[in-house]
């Protein structure tokens, strides 16, 4: 494969549709047991931090201290189940199970399959936002018309997420690597993108660090909306999703060609 080839920017076409409906499909025989593995943590946080230590800090700037937690763990599960798919899942279909390596024997690109991958990563993530506003609703949290306009909010995420775990499943070897992205990326992330505190609370230098995650981006855009108000950034705060986005799938795309076409 030419360098020229291996750089050039994703071609989309919708002959990426076929392969979501594939991962769609698969995905249904266990939905249930799916959503219900992708809420449970984020529930179980929710139930455990939004009580427990809800009773001992009763409220946040004003807000309810179970009101503050759940909007932001929305994103965090968003982004776990997001991240989830886009690496453990892709990856069997890619290295173990060669469902890429069949795909590609029809007359689909790589960048269809790529570009299929991270949106059915970010529409698995959306169900799961989903199945939690839903428990939130149980819980009398983000009962406004606000709330609806999360909705697209957590499909970026997804997408954001997802390009960014597709780019790992480019290079890994095996499954143990992404062991690595989980603790050294994502869980550092969620302390300190303001999910379980206010960012205020963190030191200077660390605050600036969290106004360039994409994670502190997802919960500055959600949880006004969720606690009924309006994002106080929402310009900057969704070109950072967009450019973590856009930058990581250019990249997953560019290192999966280089790993399967070259």
């Amino acid at each position: 494969m030419s360098t020229t080839a291996l750089y050039a920017l994703p071609a989309f076409s919708l002959r990426f549709l076929p392969i979501w409906r594939r991962n769609f499909l698969v995905w249904k025989k266990l939905a249930v047991a799916s959503v219900l593995g992708n809420i449970a943590d984020p529930l179980i946080t929710l139930i455990a931090f939004g009580y427990g230590l809800g009773s001992l800090l009763q409220t946040i700037n004003g807000i309810p201290y179970i009101h503050f937690l759940a909007s932001g763990s929305i994103c965090m599960s968003v982004m776990m189940a997001s991240s989830f798919e886009s690496l453990y899942s892709a990856f069997s279909r890619m290295h173990v199970q060669k469902t890429w390596e069949a795909l590609l024997n029809a007359p689909l690109a790589l960048d269809d399959v790529v570009l299929a991958e991270m949106l059915w990563a970010a529409t698995k993530s959306l169900f799961s936002g989903i199945a939690i506003l839903c428990v939130m609703f149980l819980l009398g949290i983000g009962l406004h018309p606000h709330t609806l306009l999360t909705l697209p909010l957590l499909f970026l995420i997804g997408m954001t997420f997802a390009s960014l775990g597709l780019v790992f499943n480019a290079i890994a070897q095996g499954y143990d690597f992404f062991t690595y992205y989980f603790t050294l990326v994502l869980t550092p992330m969620i302390f300190l993108s303001g999910v379980y505190y206010p960012v205020a609370q963190l030191p200077g230098w660390l605050q600036l660090v969290s106004q360039f995650l994409p994670l502190g981006a997802a919960v500055n855009l959600v949880r006004p909306l969720i606690l009924g108000t309006w994002p106080a950034t929402p310009l900057a705060d969704l070109a950072i999703l967009l450019v973590y986005c856009i930058g990581g799938f250019y990249l997953a795309t560019m290192l999966t060609r280089k790993r399967l076409l070259k």
